[in-house]
C-alpha cells in the first residue's frame, strides 16, 4: 500500500505494528483511510468490440462484455458506453442486446448499453448495425477491431474486494451500556473505469 492517508481522528499508535486503526468517529459519515495499490488488478467487466463492415454504407459492430469475477458475485448497475466516432443515420441504428438494453444518445454521441445486474463468469453481447452517410466511402468485407476507442464502464459490485485488503475484525467500544450493532459491508465501484480498445 502507498499514499496512505488517515482522517484525523484516527489513533495510530498500534497501525505499523500491529495493523489496528483506534478512532473515535466524528459525526456524520467520513473517510477513515485511503490507499493506492501498485499491485495489477485485472479488469472486472473486460470489453470487446468487432466491427463489420458489409457494405459502402452498413458497418455492424459486435461488443462482447464479459464479467471477470467469481461466480456468487453480481454487478448492479453496469453502464457500458461506446462512443460513435462517426456520423450516422440515427434513424438506421439498430441494436439487438443478449441481456439489458440499449440507446443512443445522440447529444453525447455514444450508445449506452445498460445491464440491471450481471452475474460473475457471464459474457453478454451487443449488436449494433448502423448506415454512414454517401460520402463515407467504406471496404467491404472488412473485419477489423476498433482501435483506441475509449469505451466507459460503471458498475458497482456488493460484497467484493478488488484489491483483497480485508477487515479482519471491528470491535466497538460503547461505555454508555448501549448496544452497538457492528458490520463491515464490502462494495466495489468502477469510478473512472475505461477501456481503450
Amino acid at each position: 500500500m502507498h499514499d496512505i492517508r488517515f482522517h484525523q481522528c484516527a489513533r495510530l499508535q498500534a497501525f505499523e505494528s500491529k495493523n489496528i486503526i483506534t478512532f473515535i468517529p466524528p459525526d456524520g459519515e467520513f473517510e477513515l483511510m485511503s490507499y493506492r495499490l501498485d499491485t495489477k488488478v485485472l479488469p472486472l467487466i473486460s470489453i470487446k468490440c468487432l466491427q463489420n463492415i458489409k457494405s459502402h454504407s452498413h458497418v455492424e459492430c459486435i461488443i462482447r462484455a464479459k464479467s471477470e469475477f467469481k461466480h456468487r458475485f453480481i454487478a448492479n448497475n453496469v453502464e457500458i458506453f461506446v462512443p460513435v466516432l462517426v456520423p450516422l443515420d440515427a434513424g438506421s441504428l439498430k441494436f439487438r442486446v443478449s441481456l439489458g438494453s440499449a440507446e443512443y444518445v445522440p447529444q453525447h454521441n455514444y450508445i449506452c448499453w445498460t445491464i440491471k445486474q450481471l452475474y460473475g463468469q457471464k459474457e453478454c453481447l451487443m449488436h449494433v448495425h448502423f448506415d454512414l452517410p454517401r460520402v463515407s466511402a467504406v471496404n467491404t468485407g472488412q473485419k477489423k477491431s476498433v482501435e483506441k476507442i475509449p469505451i466507459r464502464v460503471n458498475f458497482e459490485i456488493p460484497y467484493l474486494t478488488a484489491s483483497g485488503i480485508q477487515v479482519r475484525r471491528l470491535k466497538i467500544v460503547e461505555k454508555s451500556g448501549y448496544q452497538p450493532l457492528s458490520w463491515i459491508r464490502y462494495t466495489t465501484q468502477s469510478g473512472d473505469y475505461q477501456i481503450r480498445m
